[in-house]
């Protein structure tokens, strides 16, 4: 345990840590030159090492998880079943022969199709009965088990979501100096039509919405060696940098519109630019004959020129090409071609905008989504054909911009400008380290540095868009000048072709010129002089030069830039001599003003003829008179524009700043008096408050200078608030104010849009100052200041102290406030001071007292005490000077310094461990390394920032968030002040906290929240096991001051030692106060789960931050050792019982979908979906604890209990029972047992309920899932997600940003917040993960998460068998033994790998050895199970598991055969686990069940102890058995396509087993099974009624209870069909036999249970009347049982399915008929069978046809298979025998007239139907259709063997009938339906118009042929000559009048339902219906006299008998 013993002595480390510098040296001023103080300070920033505070051990868990990304290699690759059957192929359906199924009708069940002796078997399990006692085989069992186990549980597990992670506090990244994105851009050729004379390129970026230059230039030139040496004599000496051909541009801001544009010069030459291009446009180098000598004359004409004007340049021409244009061309490629590439670039580019403001701009935003790619775009060569003259006089940068902002709109700049032809060439490509051979700006080589003599590459410097904040980190003092333009218009001289020289000047002597000048291409790096381009005669060019300087570090007023001013003759006339320039005049700039760098837009007068005398101290505008009098052109106006740029980290360019650094160099000595600051003079006496001055104006300078130089600031500040100052004989004391300016600062940069921050709320530029930067100020020098001596300094510490104690009544106050709780009149012993730590650590964990606060005298001592103590007693401390400042601020700035109170804590912290770095740690104990003046200051400080949090909570909701960052800043504070102070007294400020922060009024959640975070950073501390395992059991605690303690440890235990092992897995208050972090993180957790908060989200909050906690314990090295690991899992034991408390609140969701899975369907399944509920009530209910009932009866109890418990999310539970998990995993097993035993057993049941949901919850879920490990992605797109949403919610941009962590979300998304929540956690891991991860990233999260399923599953198992090794110890001991059996096959329902298999079924053989007897009896129905779960396995494709299991199996049989009646029943359950199995599942695996059954048969064989038994021979014949049913699974297996045939298969098997009810009620069930997969739910329904039936027929038989069913009779009324299920007889066999009818649906309830399923398959089948035959047979049974809670919901059924009988009425669909007919020998025995098909409610004839035809012809071939399309009978003699007919007909009910009146709803019509019709039209010619007078019709009538529905969707026709009709009849039957039509739709209720116009227009339409007015002439015109027709012309007669009547109805039904805009329609209608009655009429009113001739007068009742006769069919067909 030592090495969790005590804190190491070398925790803290503070160290020096070299700055990476990019360049090879840092870029300092030149040497030898006396820098000023400031410089030297910036300098000294720039260069010193980082400071970084470190502790040795922290983060070490974390540090863990990064090293997760090489886990995967150590693992073993688990094998899951689910992976491998999906890895193979689907085998094509092989097609059915179907001759096969005719000889097979009468098979019995012995008959084997198949032997299985011919097989071989497969390898045994070694040694499967090698055992000599139980214990032996546990033994055996546990060593195979914990061997080559993953020692690391959470290295398996999916890593928490960072949301909640407050304990990580980011470390900044180090300082860098800033650049954007880069892009290098290599210049490849310039070439034109003709190659004359050297050209010279200038490139730089341009902005164009911003019209801004946003780069400076890069010279490069691509001339010969013949062209440079034409120029050799203007500059001889070339560096190799100037030869540069590639640049590195950066580009911070990438907008839509960067331009890099070239511009092109050449050496001056006489005449005009356009002169100059002419022979460039009009000449080409390949015509070579005619242009050679022009071209030869140009060449001698440009080396003249070179020679006498080589120094100077003139415009030539510009090209341009919009960069990002081709940036993102390029990466819109990459993306296509090549997707998978993993882009690194992509990363770092996303998080370097972090450091740029954070814009609310549209712009911002906009720039993001398009650009994002600039670092990772595919390199590219631009070439560039457009090259445009330059315009003599539009050469400024304005009129440039303009040309491109023409060239954006138009691809070309208007007022067309000539273009030269010619071609640019450039590369460029992305940049991501530095090529070999670069250099920076300033000319420092960049590392690596390139070796040999390679070109080299130039950094291009980038003046960004906009604001960078990123401060200063390099010295950099460049200057830009940009000479602008001249204005010589009224001069009347020659002057012309006009240069401008440029020189540095450091005097007035002309050898004072600095070689600063930065050169251009194939020259010197640094120049003296620097001449402008010339345009050819022009009064007032236009200048578009950039000259850049090296300023001096040092500048003094001499410093200045001159400028001279030549017109250059081009021409040399013949009297003048060699010298060309003409001087024309003088400027100057000086370089400071003031002191100050002189930087902005100037415009200068020009000196003629000479300079006057010191010149130089003046501006050329204010130079004074002079004798003689100065020349000026145009009388001292401003002829010369000119603009100079700095770009320095020297300079700080801003008023404010400028003057606090100049006054704080002044009081550090050495300035003369007065000061002189700007325009002002300070004297000495002054200097004090013009400082206060400044230093709080500083907040007010503008942030990007404030940020630029932020480190300096702080520094300097830092030092004001050390050091008292003596500023003439006076101290001036400036701690408070320099104080004020740092809150005022740091609140400015957190209240900046621009800036961007944290997680956690912290400024980044600040985290960055304080973990690298900061360091103590030096400690006050003696103070040296102008003319004061040094005060002694103790009066300087006094002079502080004398401010502060007038504040510090207000800190008293603040004190007493925060004591009030505690009691400090206990008197502490002084013994050694280390030991009283330890005692303080304990006592300040039981008690109030402030434990750590001595008392004055003891600290006395050892401050004066001379050799104990390091340090003078008299030297202020920069610590102890900062919280006393905290303490007494007051007003605003208190408020910011507590709001940003993060920013000081961190600051003190760092500043105590330099302190503690300088002590001498052995001699100064750790308590007295602190004053006790600052312990009662920090003591304050904590105590008023609780408060805060406090009033910030109560007062201001909306500021939550601040709070909570507060918060989190505290706890870091005291999580820091751990590894510094004494740890009692900051146990004693944590327990403050906890008072203070319980003591609000406020709602809990947020309390236990705020709580929560500040624990968790607490316990993330890297000693947080040695602060909390001091003892880590009671027995061996000291006595300590605390009574309840020693009472409870004293030696002898007064309790049993039962309840003292109980009680460790309870939060007892003695577990509080030993392990103080702990029990306060524990109570908190218990509280949070106890409470219904919205959304669950303090509980989550509350999960993960124990789930983090021991995730960081299990990835610690320092806790490999198990016995280190058991001790840190015993501090979590209290985890366990609040987990087994909780269990209710578990997301069940995962455990209980899985269940149904392999169940067959009983009363229990319709428990999914019912929410947990209460566990106490259960517990109430269930009279034995161990009887866990059905959770829906739970759940009605659970509204009695009156509290609604919210679940947790899925994966918070996920959490939960992982740490569950890993305290299992490493806690003491004896421990463990012996707590197993004690425990009652309803805990005990709870704790297995718990191991259920754990088992479901790791389930592995394969790699096809979508859930996968590795949640990454996830987190990005959620954050992205997140971010966004703020956005939108907020509407306030870059401010959400920060929210991103602390719970950012949920505050905003209040109520709504839970749905969303889930919902993300759902669908986006649905998608997200398919998509961007590779196959290798696939395999190798589906390798971890089946490392993590079998681990975790391998822990459950441990415990199993722990609680199962302890049952003789146990009371219950067969209840133990269930629920751990039940744990075990739930886990078999799961996917599970083969290494948990091998365990798990050693485990179940063990059981079975052990409690053989118990399980076969007492636990038959899991023991059915078992089997049932056996056998899967024994026909899983994994060799493994197949062994395993039939080693399991054999056993089963072995040790159940002792007894007779076990192993009958054994062998029952393994047929109908078998047959359930083969019904059920389409893809079985015959052929691997057979090789596992031959391995049974081996094992029997090879058993010699059990050689003389039965055993062997009833093996074999049970296989032989199981053998049988395999083969009916073949035959299953070749019509998995054809469903009828494999009902009709499935039938006869379950036909087969007439005399073993038990598996003819597996077979109806597997039927039901099959039907309801297909919807066919009715004939699923049908099914399991007939099952049902079967149950009730042996139920009879064995008790006789009125209520019950009289076996299938009773059955009758759902369907006549049940009646098959009548017993054969009772001496096939009697219900009482062993194994018989023992299945669970052989009882009441399972009656109940079937009845219950088969009425929920009618009602959704639509057969609502059926539901209610069916709940007449429940209903008696459960008013029998008293179940009244039953019946309740037994008639909402019932009510429900008789409202849809009412609302849905007319509209309920029921089936579809269909006859089909098979004939051919191909058919096998279905040759010339007919069936009746039932077919869904709307099917048409073709869907049907379809079907069948298209799985015939995958039979037999497409040529072999002929549909017939008539429904004429067939032929057998005319069909070909080699080919397979189908005739499909549609068929409806039919019904003799007297069912009629039986039948009157549409459903009777439609139930229990035998017979169909259909009919035939044929003609007596042969032809189907003819006239009307020849239209015969026949119909035919079928019956089928059932009635429908029945089990099976076809049935067998048995009976035909058939009749024929004459052409009258069937002319009557048609206008008997016309009229009945007509009459139904007349007479509605809600007529429908369109349906009424519909059969109007039918009827009584004038163009209807072979309509009513047609048939009336055919048959009614005249009077027949056969007597026999005069009966059926008169019914036609009769027909057509009511026909007419029912006409004139409609039409006027019509009238009232039409529209206005149907007048006419409805006029058309009723003409023509009169028409209609007119022409009807003659033929109406004709009756045929002898048939109402009286013969004899009738009497009255004959009449009536008469009448019937005639018109009997009539109205019936009416009706």
């Amino acid at each position: 345990m030592q090495e969790l013993g005590d804190f190491p002595d070398d925790d803290l480390k503070v160290e020096q840590v070299d700055k990476e510098c990019r360049t090879i040296r840092h870029s300092v001023p030149e040497d030898g030159v006396e820098l000023d103080p400031h410089v030297r300070d910036c300098v000294k920033s720039y260069t010193q090492p980082w400071l970084v505070v470190s502790r040795r051990c922290q983060g070490d868990g974390w540090s863990a998880y990064s090293e997760r990304a090489g886990l995967h290699k150590l693992l073993q690759k688990q094998t899951f079943e689910s992976d491998v059957q999906s890895e193979k192929e689907q085998t094509p359906v092989k097609s059915p022969t179907l001759a096969g199924l005719s000889d097979d009708s009468g098979r019995t069940l012995t008959s084997s199709d198949f032997n299985l002796r011919c097989l071989t078997p497969e390898q045994r399990v070694e040694g499967l009965l090698a055992f000599s006692s139980h214990d032996e085989l546990d033994r055996l069992n546990q060593e195979a088990r914990h061997g080559n186990r993953h020692p690391e549980l959470f290295a398996l597990y999916p890593p928490a979501d960072e949301e909640d992670a407050v304990e990580i506090r980011p470390i900044p990244d180090c300082p860098k100096e800033h650049s954007g994105d880069r892009i290098l851009i290599r210049c490849q050729a310039i070439k034109f039509e003709i190659d004359i004379e050297p050209l010279f390129a200038t490139m730089a970026l341009y902005d164009l919405k911003e019209k801004k230059k946003i780069s400076e230039n890069f010279y490069c030139d691509l001339n010969s060696e013949q062209f440079r040496n034409l120029l050799k004599p203007h500059s001889p000496h070339v560096d190799p940098s100037t030869l540069a051909r590639s640049a590195i541009f950066s580009v911070t801001y990438p907008a839509p519109d960067i331009y890099l544009v070239i511009k092109i010069e050449k050496v001056l030459q006489q005449g005009e630019i356009s002169d100059c291009a002419d022979p460039y446009t009009t000449l080409r180098e390949c015509d070579s004959s005619k242009n050679k000598d022009k071209l030869e004359k140009l060449r001698s004409q440009a080396e003249a020129f070179c020679q006498r004007l080589g120094r100077y340049r003139m415009p030539f021409a510009w090209a341009t090409v919009n960069i990002m244009e081709v940036i993102s061309t390029a990466a819109i490629e990459r993306d296509v071609a090549d997707a998978d590439i993993p882009k690194p670039a992509k990363s770092c580019s996303i998080d370097r905008r972090a450091q740029l403001p954070r814009r609310n701009s549209e712009r911002y935003n906009t720039i993001d989504d398009q650009f994002c790619n600039i670092a990772s775009f595919k390199p590219a060569t631009i070439t560039i054909s457009t090259i445009f003259k330059q315009e003599g006089d539009r050469l400024s940068d304005e009129d440039l911009l303009k040309f491109l902002a023409d060239i954006k709109k138009t691809s070309a700049p208007q007022r067309r400008i000539k273009t030269i032809p010619g071609s640019i060439k450039l590369d460029i490509s992305p940049l991501h380290d530095f090529p070999h051979a670069c250099l920076s700006t300033e000319l420092i080589p960049i590392k690596p540095v390139a070796e040999k003599n390679i070109r080299h590459a130039k950094e291009v410097l980038e003046f960004p868009a906009y604001e960078v904040y990123v401060p200063h980190n390099i010295y950099r003092n460049l200057l830009y000048v940009y000479p602008q333009r001249l204005n010589f218009v009224n001069r009347l001289t020659s002057a012309r072709n006009i240069a401008i020289k440029m020189q540095f000047m450091s005097g007035e002597d002309p050898s004072c010129s600095l070689p600063v000048i930065f050169g251009k291409s194939s020259g010197p790096e640094f120049v003296q002089e620097i001449y402008t381009p010339v345009t050819y005669h022009n009064k007032s060019p236009d200048f578009y030069e950039e000259v850049k300087l090296a300023l001096p570090a040092r500048l003094t007023e001499r410093h200045h830039l001159l400028f001279t001013f030549y017109h250059v003759s081009c021409q040399q006339k013949q009297n003048q001599s060699g010298n060309c320039e003409n001087l024309i005049g003088y400027s100057w700039l000086p370089m400071l003003n003031n002191d100050r760098l002189q930087t902005g837009q100037f415009c200068l007068p020009i000196v003629l003829d000479r300079l006057p005398f010191n010149y130089s101290l003046h501006a050329p505008e204010k130079l004074p008179p002079q004798v003689p009098p100065v020349k000026w052109m145009e009388s001292h106006k401003g002829l010369f524009n000119l603009e100079v740029q700095a770009v320095s980290s020297v300079h700080t360019q801003d008023n404010h700043l400028e003057r606090f650094f100049t006054l704080c160099h002044a009081l550090e000595g050495g300035a003369m008096f007065p000061l002189r600051v700007r325009e002002e003079k300070i004297p000495e006496n002054k200097l004090d408050h013009e400082l206060k001055l400044s230093i709080i104006s500083l907040s007010s300078s503008s942030l990007e200078p404030l940020v630029l130089f932020l480190h300096l600031v702080l520094d300097k500040l830092f030092t004001l608030i050390m050091q008292p100052m003596v500023i003439a004989g006076q101290t001036a004391n400036f701690a408070q104010i320099a104080f004020e300016s740092v809150v005022s600062i740091v609140n400015s940069l957190h209240n900046s849009v621009e800036l961007s921050r944290d997680q956690q709320g912290r400024n980044s530029l600040l985290s960055t100052y304080l973990y690298w930067v900061f360091r103590l100020p030096d400690p006050p020098q003696d103070l040296q200041n102008a003319g004061s001596g040094s005060i002694p300094a103790a009066e300087s510490r006094y002079s502080t102290m004398g401010r502060a104690t007038a504040a510090s009544v207000g800190s008293m106050l603040f004190e007493s406030r925060s004591r009030s709780s505690s009691n400090p009149d206990i008197p502490n012993p002084h013994t050694s001071a280390e030991d009283a730590e330890v005692k303080n650590i304990l006592s300040a964990k039981g008690h109030n007292n402030p434990g750590s606060r001595m008392s004055t005298y003891v600290d006395l001592t050892n401050h004066q005490n001379p050799i104990g103590n390091t340090r003078p007693s008299n030297r202020k401390q920069f610590h102890e000077e900062l919280a006393l400042q905290m303490v007494v601020s007051t007003g605003v700035c208190r408020e910011n310094a507590y709001k940003y109170a993060w920013f000081f804590f961190e600051l003190l912290v760092k500043s105590m461990a330099q302190h503690v770095s300088q002590l001498d740690k052995n001699n100064v104990p750790r308590r007295s390394r602190f004053s006790d003046r600052f312990k009662d200051d920090i003591t304050t400080i904590v105590s008023v920032v609780t408060a805060e949090i406090g009033t910030i909570l109560v007062k201001q909701h909306k500021e939550v968030e601040q709070a909570e960052k507060v918060n989190i800043s505290l706890a870091f504070f005291l999580y820091d002040l751990l590894s510094l102070m004494d740890r009692g007294f900051v146990f004693q400020l944590v327990k403050n906290y906890c008072n203070q922060m319980s003591a609000k009024s406020l709602s809990m959640p947020t309390l236990i929240s705020m709580r929560l975070e500040f624990l968790r950073i607490l316990c993330s501390h890297e000693h947080y096991l040695n602060l909390s395992l001091f003892f880590s059991s009671p027995a061996s605690a000291p006595a300590s001051p605390c009574p309840s303690i020693s009472s409870q440890s004293s030696g002898s235990c007064s309790f049993q030692e039962q309840q003292r092992i109980l009680g460790l897995f309870e939060l007892s208050q003695e577990f509080k106060q030993q392990h103080y972090l702990t029990g306060l993180l524990l109570t908190e957790l218990s509280a949070a789960l106890d409470m219904e908060s919205e959304g669950g989200k303090v509980q989550r909050k509350a999960i993960n931050s124990i789930y983090s906690l021991l995730c960081s314990h299990d990835l610690d090295h320092r806790c490999m050792k198990p016995e280190v690991r058991a001790k840190v899992a015993a501090l979590y034991l209290p985890l366990v019982g609040i987990i087994i408390d909780s269990t209710n609140y578990l997301d069940f969701t995962v455990s209980d979908a899985r269940s149904g899975k392999n169940k067959t369907g009983g009363p229990e399944d319709d428990l999914e979906n019912v929410p947990p509920i209460n566990q106490s009530v259960a517990m109430a209910i269930a009279g034995n604890p161990f009887n866990t009932l059905g959770r829906n009866v739970l759940v009605s109890m659970a509204s009695l209990h009156g509290k609604t418990v919210a679940t947790l999310a899925a994966d918070t539970s996920r959490h939960l029972l992982v740490c569950f998990l890993w305290v299992m995993k490493n806690a003491d097993r004896n421990l463990i047992q012996r707590w197993t035993v004690d425990m009652p057993p309803s805990q005990l049941n709870k704790l297995l309920e718990l191991l259920t949901i754990c088992v479901s919850c790791f389930e592995y879920m394969g790699k096809q899932s979508s859930y996968k490990v590795s949640t990454q992605a996830l987190q990005k797109s959620q954050q992205a997600k997140l971010q966004l949403e703020e956005a939108l919610l907020r509407g306030m941009g870059a401010r959400g940003e920060m929210m991103k962590r602390v719970g950012g979300m949920d505050r905003t998304m209040g109520q709504r917040e839970n749905l969303r929540w889930r919902k993300d956690l759902t669908q986006w891991r649905q998608t997200n993960d398919k998509q961007d991860k590779t196959k290798a990233e696939l395999d190798q999260e589906a390798l971890i998460s089946g490392n993590l399923a079998t681990e975790t599953n391998l822990i459950i198992l441990d415990l199993l068998e722990t609680i199962v090794q302890a049952v003789p110890l146990a009371e219950c001991k067969d209840s133990v033994v269930g629920g751990v059996l039940k744990v075990l096959l739930h886990s078999l329902t799961c996917s599970q790998s083969s290494t948990f298999l091998s365990h798990t079924f050693s485990t179940f053989r063990a059981l079975v050895v052990k409690f053989g007897d118990l399980l076969f009896e007492e636990e038959a129905e899991q023991c059915a199970d078992l089997c049932q779960k056996v056998l899967q396995y024994c026909s899983s494709p994994v060799d493994e598991n197949r062994s395993q299991a039939c080693a399991t199996l054999y056993l089963i049989m072995r040790y159940s055969y002792s007894n007779a009646s076990n192993f009958s029943r054994v062998k029952m359950q393994v047929t109908m686990s078998l047959a359930s199995l083969v019904g059920k599942s389409s893809d079985f695996q015959d052929e691997y069940l057979r090789r596992s059954l031959r391995t049974i048969l081996a094992y029997a064989e090879e058993d010699t102890d059990m050689q003389n038994t039965q055993l062997p021979s009833q093996v074999d014949e049970l296989l032989r058995n199981l053998n049988s049913i395999l083969s009916d699974t073949v035959k299953m297996r070749e019509f998995q396509e054809d469903p009828e045939m494999l009902m009709d298969l499935m039938y006869r098997i379950a036909k087969g087993y007439q005399t073993s009810p038990d598996l003819r009620l597996t077979w109806l069930q597997n039927m039901a099974e099959k039907h309801n997969n297909r919807k066919c739910y009715t004939e699923s329904a049908m099914c399991l009624v007939h099952a049902a039936a079967l149950v009730a027929e042996y139920l009879s038989m064995l008790e006789d209870h009125k209520y019950l069913p009289v076996g299938s009779v009773t059955f009758q009324n759902i369907s006549p069909n049940v009646l098959e299920e009548s017993a054969v007889s009772d001496d096939i066999l009697s219900p009482d036999e062993d194994g018989v009818c023992s299945g669970r649906y052989f009882t009441e309830s399972g009656l109940v249970g079937l009845l219950e399923q088969a009425a929920e398959l009618f009602s959704n089948g639509g057969l609502y009347e059926a539901v209610n035959e069916v709940y007449k047979i429940i209903i008696p049974i459960l008013e029998a049982h008293r179940d009244f809670r039953k019946l309740t919901s037994t008639h909402d059924k019932l009510q429900r399915a008789f409202d849809n009988i009412i609302q849905k009425g007319h509209k309920r669909m029921f089936g579809t008929y269909f006859r089909v007919g098979f004939y051919g020998a191909k058919f096998g025995d279905l040759d010339e069978r007919e069936f009746i098909y039932k077919e869904p409610g709307i099917t048409h004839l073709p869907e049907i046809s379809h079907r069948l035809e298209n799985f015939y012809s995958q039979c037999f071939g497409e040529d072999t298979l002929v549909m017939i399309k008539d429904s004429t009978p067939v032929n057998r003699k005319e069909l070909n025998p080699n080919k397979a007919y189908i005739q499909i007909t549609f068929v409806e009910p039919y019904f003799d007239d007297y069912e009629m009146k039986d039948r009157l709803t549409n459903f009777e019509k439609n139930f229990n139907l035998r017979r169909f019709m259909y009919t035939t039209p044929f003609t007596k010619s042969g032809r189907p259709r003819g006239e009307l007078n020849e239209q015969y019709k026949r119909k035919t009538i079928l019956t089928t063997m059932h009635a429908f529905p029945y089990v099976k969707t076809r049935i067998n026709v048995i009976q035909k009938e058939e009749f024929d009709l004459t052409p009258i009849e069937v002319a009557i039957e048609d206008m008997q339906k016309k009229t009945r039509e007509l009459a139904v739709a007349t007479h509605r209720e809600q007529p429908d118009a369109k349906m009424l116009q519909m059969l109007l227009q039918g009827s009584v339409g004038a163009t209807v042929n072979q309509g009513p007015l047609e048939v009336a002439q055919v048959f009614l015109n005249e009077i027949p000559a056969d007597p026999k027709l005069f009966r059926h012309h008169n019914k036609l007669r009769l027909c057509f009048k009511e026909f007419i009547m029912r006409c004139g109805e409609a039409v006027e039904k019509n009238k009232h339902l039409i529209a206005a805009d149907q007048k006419e329609y409805q006029q058309e209608l009723k003409k023509n219906y009169n028409r209609l009655k007119e022409s009807l009429r003659p033929m109406l009113e004709r009756k045929i006299p002898e048939l109402y001739k009286p013969i004899i007068r009738p009497r009255l009742e004959n009449r009536e008998s008469f009448k019937r006769l005639s018109f009997r069919r009539a109205p019936e067909e009416n009706s």
